[in-house]
């Protein structure tokens, strides 16, 4: 029997909080399963190692794996948008004092960006297949920028090359680094986040990706659906939840280095009932595919940089192995990225407008499917107030 003739007492037999074990709808985008995680048929592990975050934003926008020259004029195409309009450049400034403060976080200032932009973008209110994909590769090409021209603001550092959006001889990833530093990164530097871009560009239905098709789905724009994306990424349940993860080892050493060690903390935190960030996940049971792959790279460059780097990935593996066995809970992709991009210097509140930076790839194929072949997205409720009652009666 499909959903579309269930009647609302059938409903009530497939009710699940949360949507949890809930097919919602289709997509040819991407298929996580327990035994693996899938862009359009190409497995994570195989990308990771053989491709680059522009060869996999190319094949979830576009939708196959790019030629030479179909990459070539691609990565032109997403060179040419990085720069972003001067009222943009001048809504970050204004947004410095509210920043340095704690009255605004990166995350928000990415995702009011993002909505400035739609105002300035000519195809805004066009939903046509030609028009999204053009304003997929603006978003994609521009949101770093907006990351890098922040943390500069943040800093008190004057932009980097605002005029063409950093340096076009850089790679995707390599060029956020540069926006956000002003320094040319470091070749295993720039590897490194290039995977981590390529591990979080997709994830079928997750909350934020369901955001945007829920957005999607009314026919409204893509901007505003990427805007409601950021909105879902922010919270520590999603997106979060790698800043969150290096909060957490934060705590840890420095409870370590008042006398206690990493079995006190978990033992205090288990009895205290603390949220662990950065472990489990609603689909995988048997461990996040992307996690060891991104944890290997960062271990690679602590290693390199010495103990006070190593020290981060040392507790983490003591409070991985604590986990597993006093909880059976396996780490997600989130615990290794917050201590990998610790220790390549990332500011902490960064990590997850980054996670923006590679996900909005993800989001814009699912905003332009979603669109391509739309149904409002409307599930029932199941209702807990009130019995019917009279207004005058009471």
């Amino acid at each position: 029997m499909s959903s579309a003739t269930l009647t609302k007492e059938q409903a009530e037999a497939v009710f699940s909080k949360g949507l949890e074990g809930i097919i919602a709808g289709e997509t040819s985008i991407c298929s996580v399963e327990q035994g693996g995680l899938f862009y359009r048929g190409y497995e994570i592990h195989d990308l990771a190692t053989n491709a680059t975050f522009e060869e996999v934003a190319f094949l979830l926008l576009e939708g196959h794996k790019p030629s030479p020259g179909e990459l070539a004029r691609f990565k032109a195409e997403i060179i040419a948008e990085r720069p972003i309009p001067a009222s943009i450049i001048q809504f970050l400034k204004d947004a410095g004092p509210a920043l340095k403060r704690g009255s605004a976080v990166p995350m928000d200032v990415c995702r009011t960006a993002v909505s400035l932009l739609g105002h300035l973008d000519e195809d805004c209110q066009d939903n046509s297949p030609a028009s999204n994909l053009r304003k997929s590769k603006r978003l994609l090409a521009k949101i770093p920028t907006i990351i890098g021209h922040m943390q500069c603001v943040i800093d008190g550092r004057p932009l980097v090359e605002p005029e063409r959006g950093g340096d076009p001889a850089l790679s995707h990833a390599a060029n956020l680094l540069y926006l956000m530093t002003g320094r040319k990164p470091d070749p295993e530097h720039a590897r490194c986040v290039d995977v981590s871009l390529i591990l979080y560009a997709e994830h079928d239905f997750n909350a934020s990706t369901f955001t945007c098709r829920v957005i999607a789905g009314t026919l409204s724009d893509m901007h505003g659906a990427v805007a409601g994306g950021i909105a879902a990424l922010k919270g520590q349940l999603h997106g979060g939840a790698n800043e969150a993860a290096m909060e957490m080892l934060k705590r840890i050493d420095a409870w370590v280095k008042k006398g206690g060690t990493v079995e006190s903390y978990m033992k205090n935190a288990f009895d205290t009932k603390e949220k662990l960030m950065g472990f489990g996940h609603r689909v995988y049971k048997n461990g996040d595919h992307r996690a060891p792959i991104l944890g290997a790279l960062g271990r690679e460059i602590a290693r390199k940089q010495g103990p006070e780097s190593l020290k981060w990935f040392e507790i983490g593996d003591k409070v991985q192995r604590i986990m597993l066995e006093q909880k059976k809970i396996h780490p997600n992709v989130d615990f290794p990225c917050g201590m990998t991009y610790f220790v390549m210097g990332i500011p902490v509140p960064q990590y997850t407008p980054i996670f923006v930076a590679s996900r909005v790839s993800g989001w814009c194929a699912h905003i332009s499917e979603q669109h391509a072949n739309n149904r409002l997205i409307r599930p029932l409720s199941r209702y807990t107030g009130e019995p019917t009652r009279s207004w005058l009666a009471s």
